[in-house]
């Protein structure tokens, strides 16, 4: 059942056979910058993108942070694959440069939130980046058994200018996991920044 999310489109995390997915793993895929060397030529330059995951409870409070400093919530429900400081230098390869897993069914239960957001470490501009996807899907970092939905935010205009974006937030509703696909650009510049404006903005 993957489908191509549009901004602001809800979906729940049944699967075609009726079950329900208990755990997600949510893929960044992005490309190095290629900039017109002097005499013609083409360089890239390393793209440092950092995908992180914020865990909110039911008041909205931000409880525990995964991301690249922290690779694993305190009861192992949610793993980070480990930094990408590059990007597909090479070209688009199709992988994921970075993976968030998350096991839905060891959350505490105290969270209500998982939220997804994009950090560039370096400050360097969305728009100028080639290609950036994020896919959602079953399985594993190495092992990916069905996409269960995916979204473009390289071929976006309102990404120019911006360093930080909202990609998504799973939500708890009558103990179902639903996932909103936001894909906003934001004006934050750190990923601290960005916590509070899913905070105020997005829960």
């Amino acid at each position: 059942m993957a489908i191509n999310l549009q901004k602001g489109q809800r979906i729940n995390l049944t699967k075609e056979n009726g079950t329900t997915l208990t755990q997600a793993c949510v893929g960044i895929n992005w490309g190095a910058i290629e900039k017109k060397g002097f005499f013609g030529g083409v360089t890239r330059e390393a793209v440092d993108l950092d995908g992180s995951c914020i865990l909110y409870d039911s008041n909205k409070n931000s409880t525990e942070v995964i991301y690249f400093g922290n690779l694993k919530s305190k009861n192992g429900s949610v793993r980070h694959s480990g930094d990408d400081l590059t990007g597909d230098v090479n070209g688009n390869d199709g992988l994921d440069n970075e993976v968030i897993t998350v096991d839905f069914s060891n959350l505490d239960s105290n969270v209500e939130y998982v939220a997804m957001v994009l950090n560039s470490y370096r400050g360097q501009d969305f728009g100028t980046i080639p290609f950036a996807s994020i896919r959602i899907f079953e399985g594993s970092p190495t092992n990916v058994k069905e996409v269960f939905a995916k979204y473009d935010i390289a071929n976006d205009a309102s990404f120019k200018g911006h360093v930080s974006m909202v990609m998504g937030v799973f939500y708890k509703r009558n103990n179902e996991w639903k996932f909103n696909a936001i894909g906003d650009p934001t004006a934050d510049k750190k990923l601290q920044e960005t916590i509070e404006t899913v905070k105020q903005k997005y829960l």
